[in-house]
């Protein structure tokens, strides 16, 4: 995992704090692959279709660009406390038994193309929510942050968006996945150096659009009528 100030910039990446036993998670492993035996078809081919080569759990390192043979499409990681996410049914003093859902990664994937002079990544995502001890079946608010952030002495994010996503989990399940893929991470083709240095970091958003610069508001023209 490579150091860098994404969190300090936003403060995108918080994660909480509960820990969540086995036996609470109705016997479902966290530390399993989201590819495992409640994959449906139209999910996974929707996935592995796409993004190619994909391994589970694994870091996604560079890989040349189809368009461009001579450049490397930039790695996917995970970012660092972002990589699951626990909803309670209290924000304050919260312990495992008020758990709700819990969102974690398993699969990344991604393809550069280059388009003139900008490089565009587009990123998959698969994951799982699990129901809690306090949850029930419904929709769950899936907080997305992707970011490509230019690593160094001094880090610097080049592209960033943030998603919700409405997942669902049907009656009489425990957990469900999901998929996510984004094709809006564009940017300037940087020197080929310099994009030797770029990782394209994916984690859970919990203050999400909170901290998104919104337009100013417009001053309201008054206007006088004339008798």
């Amino acid at each position: 995992m490579r150091p860098g100030n994404f969190e300090r910039e936003r403060g995108w990446w918080r994660a909480g704090a509960l820990i969540v036993s086995a036996a609470m998670l109705s016997g479902c492993s966290l530390a399993s692959s989201v590819g495992s035996s409640d994959s449906s078809p139209s999910l996974t081919s929707r996935f592995t279709s796409f993004f190619s080569g994909a391994t589970p759990g694994v870091t996604q390192p560079h890989s040349p660009t189809p368009s461009a043979p001579d450049v490397e499409c930039p790695g996917v990681d995970i970012r660092s406390g972002a990589s699951t996410m626990n909803l309670a049914a209290k924000a304050a003093d919260a312990t495992a038994g008020d758990l709700r859902y819990q969102l974690s990664f398993g699969q990344t994937a991604r393809e550069c193309v280059v388009q003139g002079a900008t490089l565009i990544i587009k990123v998959g995502v698969q994951g799982r929510v699990i129901l809690g001890p306090m949850g029930s079946p419904g929709q769950v608010d899936v907080p997305l942050r992707y970011a490509v952030v230019r690593e160094g002495p001094q880090p610097k994010t080049v592209a960033t968006k943030f998603k919700r996503l409405a997942v669902t989990i049907p009656p009489g399940q425990t957990h469900v996945q999901f998929v996510d893929i984004e094709e809006g991470l564009a940017f300037p083709m940087p020197s080929r150096s310099e994009l030797d240095t770029y990782v394209v970091y994916v984690g859970f958003d919990e203050i999400g659009d909170k901290n998104e610069k919104k337009p100013p508001k417009t001053a309201r023209k008054t206007t006088t009528r004339q008798q």
